[in-house]
Parts: C-alpha cells; structure tokens; sequence
C-alpha cells in the first residue's frame, strides 16, 4: 500500500486513467463541460487551454464546437491520462506539463480553462498567475472545483466508512477532490491575478449504475487504486451495499447531489511583452505550433 502523496496531486495509474475515462466521466465530470465553455463565452476562431486536462473531456467538448477554427490544447502532468486522452478522436493537441509552469509564451489563448484540477495544484496561486500569463486580453479564464463535500451526502459516508473500514489515509484521498470547495477559497486563489472574478455554484448529480459500481469507480479509477488490496476492497464494498443504501434508488441506481463551483474572470494586462517557451517544463506528445495572436489571425484574412 502506498502513501498518500498521489491523492493529494491526483496522481493515478495508467488502469486506473481507463477506469477514470469508462465510468467517471459519465458519471460525474460529463455534465459540466458544456456550461464551463458557456460561462467563458467560447467562440468560433478561439484558442483554448484546458489546465490539468486528465482524460480530456472538457477539451475534447471544446474542439467539438471548434470544428473548422481555433484550436484546443490541453495540459497535464499525468501521463497515463494523456495516453487516454491521446485516443480520442477530436482535434486536440496533447502535452505533458504542470500548471505552475506552462510552456507557452505569454498571451497565447482565448480561453483559458481548468476542470476540477485546481484542488491538486502544487501551488495554486502559481498556476492561476500562469493561467492569467498565457489568456489573451478580451478573453476569460474559467476554474472549476467541487462545492464542500458536505454537499456531497454520498460522499461524505463514502469518507466515513472509509475511514473506519481503510485508515484516515483512504479517508483523505477521497477527500482531497473537495479541498477547494468554498466561494472564498476561489475567490482568495484567483483575485490576486484576474479581474471581474464571480463564483457561480452549479447543481450536479453523481449518478452510478449500482453501488458496487461506484465502489469500483472510486477504487479502481482513483488515486485509491494503490492503497486497497483485494481483500479491504471487498470488505468495503460488503459494508458500502449494507450501509449505503439511503443513496440507492427503485431501480438499484445510486444517485445523490454533487454541486460543483464555476470561477471565472479575466487577466488585466497591459502592453503585448511576450516570454519564451520553457521547454524544460514541458514534453511535448505531438507537434505543437504556438497559436498565433487573435491580431496576428485578422492581419492574415480574418477567421475562417
């Protein structure tokens, strides 16, 4: 069994990336992206970064409504998510790289996004000012966390019986997506670098096939993949059928609230001053040309 250092930056093993993708995604993280890509205003002809991308569900959105113009990039430092990310068949161009040190030059993209990622930045106040450093002026910067995790009912028990069943340790891994989850931490976090900062709170539903199925989801395709054996994963999910129940519906499904928080403002820059790419920050998956300057884009005929 293994630390709990993973947990705390959402570190997962490559089988667990392909569990996060089949079941997470539809579970949880699918209903979100359509309204982050509304609340940052994206338009045809822009260029988006989507920050700690994992398997790419908020990018790959965001290509599917760029479809002849613009372009998508997404970031993250977790190989085994980019190689599923990598598979997918939007226009999306990969790289491995941490928030804190993004290897563009200043000024490079429209929209500038993050989707539940913030919570296991390094150094927040580092990646925001980094976010703020790469948007475009006219452009919008938007962070997405889970609201507390007491507005999670399911996984609030969740925690609970980890905690008694695994150790404190499980506990906390399964707490750490919920660390950044009040208006006032958003807010502390991105003031410092955006202008017109607003926290708007979005209702969302964890839903899963089955409590055994969540159970799965939530070992397998987390950070908890690496500190449960077999034997403490059947434990738990014996316990989670007996004393779950509360969440599950007529149907066998299990449903309960999972709100989530939308951050968005803009970066107040002045001047166009341009750094270099840190290319020792960065490994690049494929080819990547910087996108040109929106000014650069009208001077060569305008958007396509």
């Amino acid at each position: 069994m293994s630390d709990n250092s993973n947990a705390q930056t959402g570190q997962v093993v490559p089988e667990a990336a392909e569990t996060y993708e089949s079941f997470f995604v539809p579970a949880l993280f699918g209903q979100f992206p359509e309204r982050v890509l509304n609340a940052v205003g994206l338009e045809a002809g822009d260029d988006v970064l989507d920050v700690g991308c994992g398997t790419g569900v908020l990018a790959r959105a965001a290509a599917r409504r760029l479809p002849s113009s613009g372009s998508v990039t997404g970031v993250d430092v977790n190989d085994g998510m980019l190689a599923v990310a990598g598979r997918s068949p939007e226009s999306v161009r990969w790289r491995t790289a941490r928030a804190e040190h993004l290897p563009f030059p200043d000024a490079s993209f429209d929209r500038v996004v993050s989707h539940f990622a913030a919570m296991f930045f390094t150094d927040r106040d580092q990646a925001a000012a980094e976010m703020a450093r790469v948007q475009r002026p006219g452009g919008r910067v938007a962070v997405v966390t889970w609201a507390r995790v007491e507005e999670s009912p399911g996984y609030e028990a969740m925690i609970g019986l980890l905690n008694r069943l695994i150790g404190p340790d499980a506990a906390d891994a399964l707490r750490a997506p919920f660390v950044l989850g009040s208006l006032e931490q958003l807010e502390t976090m991105l003031t410092p670098h955006l202008t017109e900062v607003a926290v708007d709170r979005q209702d969302g539903e964890a839903r899963f096939e089955s409590v055994e199925a969540w159970v799965n989801t939530e070992i397998r395709g987390w950070t908890l993949a690496e500190m449960i054996d077999d034997d403490q994963y059947d434990e738990l999910l014996i316990a989670a059928e007996m004393e779950l129940k509360e969440f599950v519906d007529a149907d066998g499904r299990v449903r309960f609230p999972a709100p989530a928080l939308i951050a968005t403002g803009s970066a107040a820059r002045s001047g166009s001053a341009w750094t270099e790419v840190r290319s020792s920050e960065s490994r690049l998956i494929e080819p990547f040309p910087v996108p040109r300057r929106r000014s650069d884009r009208d001077e060569a005929g305008g958007r396509e």
